[in-house]
């Protein structure tokens, strides 16, 4: 299993645990974290799951495909560490990874 820390926008840190290969999005969706609701379902055609990921994760996820970061462009709150949950499959090098939820 994969620890994933979600911050949410008042601070209170949701702790879940998913398994390796899960989406981001299905660890939040699954365990009822407010703020990422996957409208799409994981097909990278809404930006529902946007997240930002904290800095000393992003180079373990590698770069977004170019329809993300497509999508990204109508993300509210977009920053350089914009990304979509439904883009990043888990595994061993993310356990304990850390993401904030937009307040939008």
């Amino acid at each position: 299993m994969i620890k994933v820390v979600f911050i949410q926008p008042d601070g209170r840190r949701d702790e879940v645990q998913a398994p390796a290969g899960d989406s981001l999005m299905d660890a939040a969706v699954d365990n009822g974290v407010a703020g990422i609701i996957g409208q799409c379902g994981g097909g990278c055609t809404c930006c529902t799951c946007h997240c930002w990921v904290e800095a000393e994760w992003a180079s373990k996820l590698g770069l977004p495909h170019p329809d993300e970061l497509d999508l990204l462009e109508y993300a509210e709150g977009r920053e350089d560490n914009s990304r979509l949950a439904c883009q990043i499959r888990l595994n061993e090098d993310l356990d304990g990874l850390v993401v904030t939820i937009p307040s939008e």
